[in-house]
């Protein structure tokens, strides 16, 4: 099996917040990219106890700047 990127598994972090965001605050999808990105970076800074190990350290120098290149770049 391949393991997958560490850029991948940013992206699916961010993703997970993302969705929790858009659920909770649905107005957010009229957002530019730079207020989601600064909502998501606080998001996942306030919740970064909650995932695991792997994630915490995958994410804990994430800046915002990141998570705006991360939703700039739509790719699969």
């Amino acid at each position: 099996m391949v393991e997958e990127s560490d850029a991948i598994k940013k992206r699916k972090i961010v993703n997970r917040f993302l969705q929790q965001l858009t659920r909770d605050e649905p107005q957010m999808y009229y957002a530019t990219t730079s207020e989601v990105a600064r909502a998501l970076h606080g998001m996942i800074k306030e919740h970064t106890n909650r995932l695991d190990v792997e994630e915490q350290a995958l994410i804990r120098r994430m800046t915002m700047k990141d998570v705006e290149v991360m939703l700039g770049f739509q790719y699969k």
